[in-house]
């Protein structure tokens, strides 16, 4: 964290220069900010952070040798630790939730409007994290989205008997028909007659919907 008496000082990691000069130019020029350096790659990120002891990392995250979520992560990891925001034109629901449990404390996509961005840097160097309007959206969604899926699971589940959810259980671990067989003591024909069962209790084509339920409904 920045003192009283100093900037806030921010690394910018990306391997485009033209990003890294228009983010150097716009920072630069803000009060209470300065931009301590530049990397252009994720394995350049460890060696700069020693050089020059940044407060806050606009990080982006694809990168040719080492991406963004790993130098996030070795950042994190230090003592004492920057802050991290990502920076990126990759807003997948993947690359979100990879960034946040590496330890970022913001993520911001790049068509952010420069004031939001500084807003941000400032933020989160005060210990405050920071996601975009959009990011935070699709977030939301997604929880709602997953909620919904695992009790729409659990109610589909609730419709079988206790022996169909078992060979359920079993075929989400990968079991064959003999393997599931031999794990709850009946026959393969008893298994396939099981599985009929369950696909057409579920409304279900194959297995592999049967095991993406039982992932839905937290069984694996």
């Amino acid at each position: 964290m920045a003192g009283v008496n100093r900037p806030l000082r921010v690394l910018i990691v990306d391997d485009d220069a033209l990003v890294r000069a228009g983010l150097s130019m716009m920072l630069d020029g803000v009060h209470g900010i300065s931009v301590a350096g530049e990397a252009a790659d994720g394995a350049e990120v460890p060696e700069a952070a020693d050089r020059h002891a940044p407060d806050v990392v606009l990080m982006d995250l694809r990168m040719p040798r080492v991406d963004g979520i790993t130098a996030t992560r070795a950042l994190r990891g230090r003592d004492p630790a920057p802050e991290v925001i990502v920076l990126t034109t990759f807003d997948t629901d993947e690359n979100i939730l990879h960034a946040l449990r590496a330890g970022a404390s913001g993520f911001l996509l790049k068509d952010t409007p420069p004031a939001q961005i500084v807003e941000a840097v400032r933020r989160v160097a005060a210990g405050e994290p920071i996601l975009s309007p959009r990011i935070t959206r699709r977030l939301m969604d997604r929880a709602a989205t997953q909620a919904g899926a695992y009790e729409r699971a659990r109610a589909a589940l609730g419709r079988l008997s206790p022996r169909e959810n078992d060979v359920v259980a079993a075929i989400a671990a990968g079991r064959s028909n003999a393997e599931i067989g031999a794990a709850l003591f009946m026959s393969v024909a008893t298994v396939k007659a099981h599985v009929s069962s369950i696909l057409t209790k579920l409304d279900l084509d194959n297995r592999t919907q049967i095991a993406l339920l039982a992932h839905d409904a937290g069984l694996t």
